[in-house]
């Protein structure tokens, strides 16, 4: 673990990888420290937003004592459920890349626990982790210059809905008419880091 000060008001957490980045989010919600405002996850990094007049030395001393060992779960509430129409044009390739029938990859996509690790590209774009190793994919040799809202895929180790319709290079899956950025709704994203997701089939 590297602590760095950024700006005046925060505090940069390099860790090794993912799993410590999760680990952090439940430690510092298992025991918020004092000055603490906001926690950002990112792929390999802890942003802390500190309220002012925080002192930055003490919360990154504080920060180096916490408990990570075991610590992988966040935010015990309610399950999302995202029901998703398994149509993607990649869900061919998806299959091939992994050795699933395109049938067993929409069954071990929607059998799969996901849990939002961290938020970033666009507004409401939230990077997905699950439990089936199966389903980790590369992203595409090309980007698409238009990825529809709503559209559901795959890269890497990860699952993401596209808030808004952008440029993208993941596999689509299929698609959600579940609106999961909505800038008149509070919060505005549905998928924030931490909670836990799951996908369902409709027709």
């Amino acid at each position: 673990m590297r602590v760095l000060k950024c700006a005046d008001t925060g505090i940069l957490v390099e860790v090794a990888d993912l799993d410590q980045v999760i680990a952090l989010g439940a430690a510092l919600e298992a025991d918020p420290l004092p000055g603490v405002a906001d926690v950002v996850p990112a792929a390999r990094t802890v942003l802390l937003r500190l309220e002012p007049g925080t002192d930055p030395a003490g919360v990154a001393a504080a920060v180096t004592e916490l408990p990570l060992t075991g610590q992988t779960h966040r935010r015990s509430g309610d399950t999302l459920t995202i029901g998703v129409h398994y149509d993607g044009e990649d869900l061919t390739d998806v299959a091939e890349l992994t050795g699933l029938s395109p049938r067993e990859v929409v069954r071990a996509h929607t059998s799969a626990n996901w849990k939002v690790a961290f938020c970033g590209f666009a507004p409401g774009f939230g990077y997905l982790v699950g439990d089936d190793p199966r389903l980790r994919v590369p992203r595409r040799g090309e980007a698409r210059t238009r990825v529809p809202r709503g559209s559901v895929a795959l890269a890497g180790e990860f699952t993401g809905v596209y808030p808004r319709s952008s440029p993208g290079g993941w596999q689509l899956l299929g698609r959600t008419d579940t609106v999961t950025w909505d800038l008149d709704r509070d919060p505005p994203g549905l998928l924030r880091p931490g909670v836990r997701v799951r996908f369902e089939e409709v027709a």
